[in-house]
C-alpha cells in the first residue's frame, strides 16, 4: 500500500522500513534446533533476522518464529554461495551480518558492532571477523580454526558470494578487521565430526573439479600429510592439547578425502 507524502511524490511503507534499518542478520539453517535459540538471542541487537531454511525436519522454524525471524524456505542443493546470495537479496537493512544456525555473536562482539554502526564509518565497505571454534567444551585457539577470520559483515549492495562449499563474499571496496570474534559450535561429537567432514569433502571436490583443479596420488598422500603439519605445528595446535591433536588429524583426513574423491571424479570422466 502506498500513501501519498507530497502530489508529487509517493513512498512505500517497504521502502520507508528498508531506510530505517541499519542491520540485518542472515541465518543459513537445516535442524539446527539444538542451537537456533541461543544464536538468535545473540543476535537481539539486529533489527531484522531472515532465517534461509533447508527445509529442517525439526522443529528449528518454529523456535526460530517464535523468536520474529522472517522465514525463508529453500532447497541448499549443494550450493552455500546460492544460498546466501538469496538472502542478501531479501533482506532490508544497510548493513548484513552472516551468521550460521550452530555460531553466537559474543558480547564484545556485539557491542563493537553496534559502536561501529552508530558511527556511520563509511570508509569501510565490509569486516572480517575472526571465529573461534569451541568443540567438546573446548575453545580451539590454535591451529587452523584458531587463525580464521571471515568476510561476515558488510553493507547489503558490497558484493556476491561465490563458490559453492567454502564459499567467500566477493566485497570490492575498503575492508576493516574487528577485534572481537564469532563463537562457533560445530559437530559436537565425534561422530558428527566425521560426518561433516565426508560431506563437505564431496562438495569440495565438486567445486575443485568445476574450477579445473586435478588430483593426483601426490596430493592425495601427501596434501593431508602438509596440512596435519601445518596445522598441529606450525600454526601451534599442539597447545589446544587432545582436542588440538583430534582437530588436526581430523583436517588432515577431510584434505585425503577432498583429493581422493576429486581422483575418482577424474577417473569417471
Amino acid at each position: 500500500m502506498e500513501y501519498p507524502i507530497f502530489p508529487y511524490l509517493l513512498v512505500t511503507i517497504s521502502e520507508v522500513r528498508m531506510n530505517n534499518i541499519n542491520i540485518s542478520a542472515a541465518i543459513l539453517t537445516k535442524n539446527e534446533e539444538k542451537n537456533i535459540r541461543e544464536c538468535m538471542r545473540s543476535l537481539s541487537f539486529c533489527e531484522e533476522v531472515l532465517l534461509v531454511d533447508d527445509y529442517s525436519t525439526d522443529s528449528t522454524r518454529v523456535v526460530a518464529k517464535k523468536l520474529g525471524a522472517k522465514i525463508f524456505r529453500r532447497k541448499l542443493d549443494s550450493d552455500f554461495a546460492s544460498q546466501r546470495n538469496f538472502a542478501l537479496r531479501n533482506v532490508q537493512g544497510k548493513w548484513v551480518l552472516f551468521v550460521d544456525g550452530d555460531e553466537r555473536i559474543s558480547s564484545l562482539l556485539r557491542d563493537e558492532i553496534i559502536q561501529l554502526i552508530n558511527n556511520s564509518i563509511s570508509q569501510y565497505i565490509g569486516f572480517y571477523i575472526k571465529r573461534i571454534d569451541n568443540i567438546w567444551g573446548k575453545e580451539l585457539r590454535y591451529g587452523e580454526t584458531g587463525n580464521i577470520k571471515l568476510l561476515r559483515l558488510a553493507k547489503r549492495n558490497a558484493g556476491k558470494w561465490r563458490r559453492m562449499v567454502h564459499e567467500y563474499w566477493d566485497v570490492r571496496g575498503k575492508i576493516g578487521v574487528l577485534k572481537n570474534p564469532i563463537i562457533h559450535y560445530p559437530h559436537q561429537t565425534l561422530r558428527e565430526f566425521i560426518g561433516d567432514v565426508d560431506y563437505f569433502s564431496t562438495l569440495h571436490a565438486q567445486a575443485n573439479q568445476e574450477e579445473g583443479k586435478k588430483s593426483s596420488i601426490f596430493k592425495i598422500i601427501f596434501f593431508p600429510i602438509v596440512k596435519f603439519i601445518d596445522n598441529y605445528f606450525l600454526k601451534l595446535g599442539f597447545q589446544d592439547g587432545v582436542h588440538g591433536f583430534i582437530h588436526a588429524l581430523v583436517m588432515s583426513f577431510h584434505s585425503y578425502l577432498s583429493w581422493g574423491k576429486l581422483w575418482i571424479l577424474q577417473k569417471k570422466n
